[in-house]
């Protein structure tokens, strides 16, 4: 017989997640954010049939992923067929008026798979696209080969630029390159960090398991432009870059975001380079692929707290 429990901790789900699966679907990951959430909630049902989980936070007076603006995704954990994540769902309605996923992705279905699960158990969906998600597949390319079907004018910019910056690349967390990449990205024209804190620990972490590859690119001494990446089972995560506005000219996060393309291709490997969200333009000149990503939005119409969104939703449409 099927048994849904709640738990404040993701310690329940420890030998229960596919680490291969994501990163951000990944214990320690969620740790991190469970540790910064206020009320986490991690919805189970389990039988002898399977186990399924939806990570999730009371936030902005409903529920809502276990997720941070660091997410490229969000995703529920199952190891069953979908009817374990639709008694799930029907239970939840004792636990909330509204419940809001994202970002989500469809290559694995989850955004389908999550949109009839709530729809069979009786709430109403909204799915919207919320953001982009660009991508590169390699397809067995070498760097070089990668290299030359990029627009000239970035191909130029690196072969003039280059000789002026020495790049390093390392594959382990490091102290000083970290402080470099901090304040840099302080100085920078890129927003306020969400919880630098959040990201750190989460350096350190990739750094022990040996996934990181940290850069910064040197002009006369100085670190002017750095980048955070992980590297994992096929596919290289772009998490972080930023440089120096005054020192634009030199175009050093070009030089830089191409010398880790060339390092993760032609030494790691990687099938998959993963631009995460955003739909910058630059990211078209490297990117091939524009993975949209989805909101769902899930109101209960047995709850009179949902009548107003539901009536504002009826207004819009």
């Amino acid at each position: 017989m099927s048994k849904v429990h709640y738990h404040d901790t993701v310690n329940i789900l420890q030998g229960r997640i596919d680490d291969t699966a994501s990163p951000f679907a990944r214990l320690e990951w969620l740790h991190l954010l469970a540790e910064r959430a206020d009320r986490p909630v991690i919805g189970i049902v389990d039988d002898d049939a399977g186990f399924a989980a939806l990570p999730l936070a009371h936030r902005n007076g409903r529920l809502e992923s276990l997720a941070n603006w660091y997410n490229f995704t969000w995703h529920p954990i199952t190891q069953s067929d979908a009817s374990n994540l639709v008694k799930l769902a029907l239970e939840l309605k004792k636990q909330t008026h509204r419940i809001v996923l994202e970002p989500l992705c469809d290559g694995s279905g989850d955004a389908s798979l999550l949109e009839r699960t709530f729809r069979n158990a009786g709430w109403i969906v909204l799915r919207e696209r919320c953001d982009h998600n660009h991508i590169l597949r390699v397809h067995g390319r070498t760097f070089a080969e990668y290299w030359v079907s990029r627009p000239g004018r970035l191909r130029t910019a690196v072969k003039r630029k280059a000789k002026k910056l020495d790049v390093e690349i390392i594959n382990s967390f490091n102290v000083e390159t970290w402080r470099h990449y901090e304040e840099i990205y302080e100085h920078s024209w890129k927003p306020e960090e969400g919880d630098p804190d959040f990201l750190r620990h989460y350096a350190e972490q990739e750094g022990e398991a040996g996934r990181i590859r940290l850069a910064l690119a040197w002009h006369e001494g100085q670190p002017i432009a750095a980048q955070f990446w992980t590297v994992e089972c096929g596919t290289a995560y772009i998490h972080k870059l930023a440089h120096l506005e005054e020192y634009k000219a030199l175009s050093a996060g070009t030089v830089l975001t191409a010398a880790l393309f060339e390092h993760v291709i032609d030494v790691d490997q990687a099938h998959i380079i993963d631009f995460g969200t955003g739909d910058d333009p630059y990211k078209r000149d490297w990117m091939e692929e524009d993975r949209p990503r989805y909101r769902l939005d899930c109101l209960n119409p047995r709850a009179p707290k949902a009548w107003p969104a539901l009536a504002r939703r009826m207004l819009h449409r």
